[in-house]
């Protein structure tokens, strides 16, 4: 899997994701987990350390993840 076909896939907030600062999501990919920047969706305002998200959006090659928060 290259880092083009992220969205979708499933990460845990590692570092509270809102507007300001930058959070951080740990992402299951390439056959390990890696931690990615992250930004929240368009519609959510803040999202919490711990809390299980989709991936909407890459912006590669590593700054970052647009992520969604799962049954949102």
């Amino acid at each position: 899997m290259d880092d083009s076909s992220m969205g979708g896939l499933l990460g845990r907030v590692t570092g509270a994701v809102g507007p300001e600062p930058v959070g951080e999501v740990m992402v299951q990919i390439r056959g390990g987990a890696e931690h990615f920047l992250a930004h929240p969706a368009p519609g959510q305002e803040r999202i919490e350390v711990g809390t299980v998200v989709t991936v909407v959006d890459h912006l590669p090659p590593r700054t970052g993840v647009e992520a969604r928060a799962r049954g949102s």
